[in-house]
């Protein structure tokens, strides 16, 4: 079946897709962007560099990092990554509704075709 894959360009250096979104929902399980970083198979700084791409196209910290320390480190979202999360994931959701005939139209051409 078809699907959608959605970005969003948010200026002309700066968009979000589902990379960038998974990324910060795993560092929200996770607790740490490390522990994020390994459920994707990706290195910490890789991450550490999509995340600090992140702050800089919206302005304000995606996550809060703690170093170590007696507690040790971690990352939370702030309340900017978890509207960024949300307003994504929403935005696909209406674009696979929208779109649900027209995948299903194409779908239909790739088996009859």
């Amino acid at each position: 079946m078809p699907s959608l894959s959605l970005r969003v360009n948010l200026d002309p250096d700066g968009r979000i897709g589902p990379g960038k979104i998974e990324l910060l929902e795993q560092i929200a399980a996770f607790g740490s962007i490390s522990a994020g970083a390994r459920q994707m198979n990706m290195s910490y700084k890789h991450a550490w560099d999509l995340v600090e791409e992140m702050n800089k196209l919206f302005g304000k910290p995606v996550v809060a990092a703690q170093t170590g320390g007696k507690r040790g480190g971690g990352a939370q979202l702030t309340p900017v990554g978890l509207a960024i999360v949300s307003r994504f994931r929403a935005i696909e959701r209406a674009a696979a509704s929208a779109a649900e005939q027209h995948l299903a139209a194409l779908q239909a051409e790739i088996v009859s075709g």
